[in-house]
């Protein structure tokens, strides 16, 4: 007799002893920077909520949007969430690529050294001088904006240096290899703790800005039902991080090996949006941004990278089962006004 037919019955009892989700459990190879910004993803892991959800999820870290975004395009993560301006670059370029939500937004920032605090106040003081960003960051595509809307050449008047990630922009400031550094939470706030002076917030030059929008390739869209699931573990982990600090700042400390004072200021800071939708409204305007400024060329419409069905079908089917909850609604009537095709 085959063995396999002794073995069936066995297992179709665990099954039932378990539940579906442990034996269907849908495999998702998930991409994070390791930042308080991309906390959802922590949380929904060390909470369970991928599982509740069905979802077996490997988190895989990345050092910067631009590293990250290649493996998105090179088919080798289901999710990535690598900035604003990474997935729009190669969008642009001709990627087959679809954002489906968001993880966070704004939080980016400028240092300097204390002592140069006074002497460039404002992105037209940056003319002429040396300035670090991480390639492809969404800080650096908004510097950018803002440069030409004050009539400053990003190409000619001052000398931009992409390096790996903010630790080394940190490292590049302090030195005086650059004048000026763009950085995002808790980077700010480590620069800051070790005597740089941030001098402008990202949230200033481009008011409610989005970074980190979760991108697919157009072709994991056939797995509809696992990314809706997807998106409901990574709604109930803002809730629940709206509502539970110490567990979530537990969670982030896993992943981000900083001090823990310093994550929750970092994760708890007002420059930090947590919102989950795609935000269609922001995403446009960087677009804008991004070709006013040159930063790439205008050869496509940028509404068909949107998929905002499957946010909104996760957002309401929370609500449904729980509709006294008003966080939800508040979410919905916030996709009313943010993510309209």
């Amino acid at each position: 007799m085959n063995p396999s037919r002794l073995l069936a019955p066995g297992l179709a009892g665990l099954a039932l002893l378990l539940g579906t989700s442990a034996v269907l459990a849908e495999s998702l190879k998930v991409g994070y920077l390791p930042v308080t910004g991309h906390a959802k993803f922590f949380v929904a892991q060390e909470q369970g909520f991928f599982k509740e959800e069905g979802l077996n999820v490997e988190l895989i870290e990345f050092a910067n949007s631009a590293d990250g975004l290649n493996a998105v395009v090179a088919n080798k993560l289901d999710v990535g969430a690598f900035g604003t301006t990474a997935p729009l670059v190669h969008y642009a370029k001709g990627a087959d690529l679809r954002i489906i939500g968001g993880i966070m937004g704004e939080d980016a920032a400028i240092v300097v050294k204390a002592e140069n605090a006074d002497k460039i106040r404002s992105v037209a003081d940056l003319r002429g001088k040396k300035v670090a960003t991480v390639r492809l960051a969404t800080g650096d595509a908004v510097l950018r904006g803002a440069l030409k809307d004050a009539q400053v050449n990003w190409k000619t008047d001052l000398e931009i240096f992409e390096l790996k990630n903010p630790p080394a922009v940190l490292e590049a400031v302090k030195s005086g290899q650059v004048d000026a550094g763009v950085v995002w939470g808790p980077h700010d706030i480590r620069a800051e703790q070790q005597g740089l002076k941030v001098v402008i917030r990202s949230s200033e030059l481009q008011p409610g800005h989005p970074c980190c929008r979760l991108v697919v390739r157009s072709e994991k869209l056939q797995d509809k039902k696992v990314l809706r699931h997807f998106l409901r573990a990574i709604l109930k982990a803002e809730k629940f991080a709206a509502e539970n600090r110490k567990e979530t700042i537990d969670a982030i400390q896993k992943y981000v090996k900083l001090d823990r004072e310093l994550l929750e200021q970092a994760y708890y800071s007002p420059h930090l949006e947590q919102r989950s939708d795609p935000n269609i409204e922001g995403t446009r305007q960087f677009w804008d941004v991004l070709v006013s400024s040159e930063f790439v060329a205008n050869t496509r419409p940028v509404d068909p990278i949107f998929e905002v069905k499957l946010y909104n079908s996760a957002l309401k089917s929370l609500a449904k089962e729980q509709p006294k909850e008003s966080f939800w609604q508040e979410r919905i009537d916030e996709a009313k006004r943010r993510d309209v095709l």
